[in-house]
């Protein structure tokens, strides 16, 4: 069995890796400093958590489930010790993307992040349905990177990735800069920024009268068959109207350059400020 040494083990994300983890071929060595944390292990799988000292003896791959603010400070003092040709894995671009790793060439570092269960998806089972952000039964796409090291760790950092967030269908293979640009780019900045701003719509529509279960199932079921349309999941096109109210919104809500949020030096601006 390939070990693993799973920092943060008793988190939220590291109990999320560990639960899928626990049916694999890795064997898992847990990595807890709050005492919460160690009990929610204890309770979970029925071991206690080790010293992390100890945790790393004989370890291939480290994950580091830890929030994107300690990235770095837990590399800092963690990396110094790992023996050559670890693989550390790392849930998210911001902080190797800030350059918050410290620079050691005879490991590898490994990027994996989830897609989530995708809106048109062809879950039928409860569990599946209810899962909106993967890892327990609903099946979702992955992205990863190999930040460095020798091609031959990209394969087990995949491997050790589709377990993690299992049940996995695509695996897509980017860069490190290719996955700030999808987060905090694309999924933060903007996605994030334009749902919650339909919320706020929605809240605007209710204080002006509409009844608040009929404002939030006229927008969702609207959301639904628009993001059919507008990523084709569907075969059609928007009325005149509708795209008329398309032009006149952008000319509204955007600003004419927010395209910019996507140039390198924005990207590096938005990774500093979440790091």
């Amino acid at each position: 069995m390939t070990t693993v040494a799973l920092f943060g083990a008793g988190g939220k994300m590291g109990m999320r890796l560990g639960r899928n983890l626990a049916g694999s071929r890795f064997e898992t060595r847990h990595v807890e400093v709050s005492p919460g944390g160690q009990q929610r292990v204890k309770d979970a799988y029925g071991v206690d958590c080790v010293p992390a000292e100890q945790a790393i003896i004989g370890a291939e791959v480290v994950i580091l489930a830890v929030p994107d603010t300690h990235v770095g400070a837990v590399a800092k003092e963690l990396l110094p010790k790992l023996a050559s040709g670890t693989i550390v894995v790392i849930l998210d671009a911001a902080a190797p993307h800030a350059g918050h790793l410290p620079e050691r060439a005879d490991i590898s570092y490994f990027i994996t992040h989830p897609c989530h269960p995708p809106i048109f998806n062809d879950e039928t089972d409860p569990a599946a349905k209810a899962d909106h952000f993967g890892g327990i039964a609903a099946k979702q796409h992955i992205v990863n990177a190999l930040m460095q090291g020798p091609e031959a760790h990209y394969a087990l950092g995949e491997e050790v990735a589709r377990t993690i967030w299992a049940p996995v269908m695509r695996s897509h293979r980017i860069t490190t800069e290719q996955m700030a640009i999808l987060e905090p780019g694309l999924s933060e900045t903007v996605c994030a920024t334009l749902l919650d701003a339909m919320r706020e719509a929605m809240e605007e529509a209710i204080a002006r009268g509409v009844p608040r279960e009929a404002a939030r199932d006229f927008l969702l079921g609207h959301m639904n068959i628009l993001a059919a349309v507008t990523f084709e999941e569907v075969q059609g096109v928007f009325s005149d109207a509708c795209n008329k109210a398309i032009v006149f919104g952008k000319d509204t809500i955007l600003k004419p350059d927010w395209k910019r949020l996507f140039e390198p030096e924005e990207i590096r601006e938005s990774v500093r400020r979440i790091t």
